[in-house]
C-alpha cells in the first residue's frame, strides 16, 4: 500500500520501503514521519533548484509489513515500475542489507538511517549511504564511563539478538570490554523478537555478571526489563542499545525504566544548526506539534536523509544518478541531526553520548569529555526502589 501524496510532473520522487505495520512499526513511524516534516519543509523554502530550476520533492512510500523479503520486492518495484529518482531506507540493519543490493544492482543512491550494521558497508557498494554510526562502536562510550565510575562493575554480560546489527555490535564491543579490563562471564546470542529471557537472567545471576550490556529491538528490551523485574535480577549497571531514547519505552516501563543506561548520536539541542528548520531543538518541537511524540534519534537521522539528498542534488546540478552519488560521497554540510560527512565506505561517524533514564526523565550522563551529569549508580534492588 502505497502512502504519499500525488506526484507532479517536475516532483523528485524518493521512494522507500518502511515498516508501517508488523513488530518494528513502532520505530518504521519514525522514518515515514521524518520523511515527510523533512520534505514538506524543503518544498515550503521553494524546494531544490537543479542547474537553475526548482524542483519539489515527493514521497512514494510502501509498507513493507516488518518483511525483509516484501521490503526488497518494493524496492525493486520502486525502482523499475515506479521510477523513483533516489531512495530512502527503512528501520534495521537486516533490512538495509537486503535493500542495499537493489540500490548497487540498479546504481540508484540510497541514503538511509535505520541501519548501523557494519556488514552493510562491508561490501565496496557504491550507492548505499547510511546516517547512523558504526553497530560495532555502539558501546564504546559506555565501556569508556564504566571505567569511569566509582567501585565499577567487574563482571560482564554481553547479549545480543542474532541479526545483523546486534551481530556487530557484539562483535565490535569484545575487544573494547577486553581492552579496558572487563571480565567477560558470558557473551550469548538470543533469537530475535525473544519474549522469555528467563534463562539468560538466570545465568547473569548465577554468574555473578554485575553489568548485563544487551544489544536489542525496543520489545527485546521491554521484554528484558520485565522479565529481570519478575526475578528480582538487578545487576550494578545495565545498558542498551535502543529503549532509553524512546518516550514510549518510559512510558511503557514507568518506574520501571529508572536507572536504564542507553545511548544516542543525537539530542534535540539548539546548538546543532540546520539550513531548514534552524536548529535540531525547533526541528523536534515541529515534530512533536505535529505527529505527538518526541522525536529520537532515528527521526532525526532520517530527516537527515532527505536533506542529504537535497544538498547533493544542488551540488550535483544534474539529476543524474551517477553525479548526485558523487555528490553525496563529498557531502559536508552541517544538519539538525550533526556534520553529514559520509566516510569512504559510505557511513557517518558519530559519537555516542551515554544516556540513563533518572527520576522517569533521560540525562545526558557521559560523552566523549567525559562525565556530563552523575550518573545513578549502582542500580538498587527491584524491592528497594
Amino acid at each position: 500500500m502505497a502512502a504519499a501524496a500525488p506526484v507532479q510532473a517536475q516532483d523528485i520522487v524518493l521512494g522507500a520501503s518502511v515498516q508501517l505495520t508488523g513488530p518494528v512499526a513502532n520505530t518504521g513511524r519514525y522514518y515515514r514521519d521524518a520523511y515527510q516534516i523533512a520534505v514538506d519543509k524543503i518544498n515550503a523554502a521553494g524546494g531544490v533548484t537543479v542547474a537553475g530550476k526548482q524542483h519539489k520533492l515527493a514521497l512514494k512510500l510502501y509498507d513493507n509489513q516488518s518483511d525483509v523479503n516484501l521490503s526488497v520486492r518494493q524496492y525493486t518495484q520502486l525502482v523499475t515500475q515506479d521510477k523513483v529518482n533516489f531512495l530512502l531506507g527503512g528501520f534495521a540493519s537486516n533490512f538495509q542489507l537486503a535493500d542495499s543490493v537493489v540500490s548497487e544492482k540498479y546504481k540508484i543512491p540510497m541514503v538511509q538511517g535505520g541501519g548501523a550494521s557494519n556488514e552493510i558497508f562491508a561490501r565496496d557498494f557504491k550507492y548505499i549511504f547510511g546516517t547512523l554510526a558504526p553497530a560495532s562502536n555502539y558501546f564504546g562510550s559506555t565501556v569508556e564511563m564504566m571505567k569511569s565510575l566509582k567501585d565499577g562493575p567487574k563482571n560482564v554480560a554481553l547479549l545480543y539478538a542474532d541479526d545483523s546489527f546486534d551481530v556487530s555490535t557484539a562483535e565490535g564491543t569484545r575487544p573494547l570490554l577486553k581492552a579496558a579490563g572487563f571480565n567477560l562471564v558470558m557473551d550469548e546470542r538470543y533469537s530475535s523478537n525473544t519474549s522469555d529471557f528467563s534463562t539468560l537472567l538466570s545465568q547473569v545471576k548465577a554468574k555473578n555478571a554485575d553489568a548485563v550490556l544487551v544489544a536489542g529491538h525496543e520489545t527485546e528490551i521491554l521484554n528484558f526489563v520485565r522479565n529481570a523485574k519478575s526475578l528480582a535480577v538487578a545487576p550494578k549497571l545495565y545498558s542498551f542499545t535502543v529503549g532509553v531514547p524512546s518516550e514510549d519505552f518510559r512510558k511503557a516501563l514507568g518506574k520501571d525504566a529508572d536507572y536504564a543506561f542507553g545511548m544516542t548520536a543525537w539530542l534535540p539541542e539548539a546548538t546543532l544548526k540546520d539550513r531548514w528548520f534552524g536548529d535540531a531543538a525547533q526541528f523536534a518541537a515541529e515534530y512533536k506539534a505535529r505527529f505527538g511524540y518526541d522525536p529520537d534519534y532515528h527521526a532525526a537521522s532520517g530527516a537527515a536523509d532527505v536533506e542529504a539528498v537535497a544538498m547533493a542534488l544542488e551540488k550535483a546540478g544534474s539529476l543524474d544518478p551517477q553525479k548526485v552519488r558523487d555528490a553525496l560521497a563529498a557531502s559536508n554540510f552541517d544538519s539538525l541531526y550533526g556534520p553529514i560527512k559520509f566516510g569512504a565506505n559510505g557511513q557517518i561517524d558519530l559519537p555516542q553520548i551515554v544516556i540513563q533514564v533518572q527520576n522517569g526523565k533521560v540525562v545526558e550522563v557521559y560523552g566523549a569529555k567525559g562525565f556530563l551529569h552523575e550518573a545513578h549508580y549502582p542500580m538498587p534492588a527491584w524491592n528497594a526502589r
